[in-house]
């Protein structure tokens, strides 16, 4: 028992020196971190949304340099292809046969920036490799990288020439993170962060070199981090706590007539799955052992804000996704 507790300190001191690590480079956006890294720990995908220069696309560029694993971003666009991503079969002649060029979804973390900027033939090619881990282009199917992640963003503000994402693809989605502005604090820290790495692309600036420069969080690591948290205890009442919450979302005139006329499509089996694996992966990151109220709660809004379909009468009525939540959060007993 002593020599698992060890390995469980040494995996999570590991996952909290990567966590401080981005934390130094994408500052006040701890939620965004947070999320990345559980996402990365409960093997799903990001859905990110935020106004543009909210450090989206910087936070899974530095996630990669921290973990041993490669990095690719796709710029999605109008005129992207399915096989753009995918890969394609190219003819060799010398050989007198068909080749497969792979595609960038075969890296083990993916950029998919602005997804919402191409149309729904683009973003169903993710379908299969975010669902299934693998591709398939013509008769033959190819595996994807045991560490695979997608991060996608898409940006709420500019909806012109964008294709909204099917509720198909919305649902591979592990969490969908709102990204919002940083504090005043944060931002000047920010901009002292900038003027320093300014100053490091010039050879002659005479900047203290790091003491101990960042060691990249092992593969091998990450899969026994995930091995412990599918070991996190939950209770019974838990459990069945979690799927109130989400059964509620498909039968909300149990707890309200207002609930009721707000909800027209409830969130799917996918939601409680997720919500089970996050709030775990949420707690072990505490660096606790067992599943509170508070983890179920709070990555709730995450799980299912984009699992739920809201009626006619609550977009009438300006009634986020988020309001109908925390409203069901309220009026569920918690154990």
């Amino acid at each position: 028992m002593s020599e698992q507790n060890n390995t469980t300190d040494s995996t999570q001191s590991a996952v909290k020196r990567l966590q401080d690590f981005i934390n130094q480079q994408i500052i006040g956006q701890d939620v965004l971190v947070e999320r990345m890294l559980i996402g990365l720990l409960a093997d799903g995908h990001i859905l990110v949304e935020g106004a543009p220069g909210l450090a989206k696309t910087r936070a899974i560029k530095v996630l990669s340099k921290g973990i041993e694993a490669d990095f690719h971003r796709v710029q999605f666009t109008p005129d992207l292809l399915p096989a753009d991503l995918t890969g394609t079969e190219i003819y060799r002649p010398q050989k007198d046969e068909f080749e497969f060029q792979a595609g960038p979804v075969f890296h083990n973390l993916i950029l998919a920036d602005e997804i919402n900027r191409s149309p729904a033939k683009v973003q169903a090619a993710l379908l299969e490799a975010m669902g299934e881990r693998q591709v398939t282009v013509g008769k033959m199917t190819y595996p994807l990288p045991q560490l695979f992640m997608v991060m996608a963003t898409q940006n709420p503000i500019e909806h012109e020439g964008t294709y909204p994402l099917p509720e198909a693809q919305l649902d591979r989605f592990l969490l969908h993170v709102k990204v919002d502005y940083p504090s005043a604090e944060h931002e000047k820290n920010i901009l002292h962060l900038v003027r320093a790495e300014a100053r490091q692309i010039h050879p002659d600036s005479k900047q203290e070199k790091s003491p101990s420069p960042f060691v990249p969080l092992s593969q091998a690591t990450l899969f026994e981090a995930r091995n412990e948290i599918l070991d996190v205890f939950m209770a019974d009442s838990l459990e069945n706590y979690l799927l109130q919450i989400v059964l509620a979302t498909r039968n909300p005139a149990a707890y309200g007539a207002d609930l009721a006329s707000w909800l027209q499509y409830g969130a799917s089996p996918r939601a409680s799955i997720a919500i089970d694996r996050c709030a775990k992966a949420k707690a072990w990151l505490a660096q606790r052992d067992f599943v509170a109220p508070e983890d179920i709660q709070d990555i709730a809004f995450d799980v299912l804000r984009h699992r739920i379909i809201l009626s006619y009468e609550a977009e009438a009525e300006g009634i986020t996704a988020d309001h109908v939540i925390k409203e069901l959060i309220a009026r569920i007993a918690v154990p």
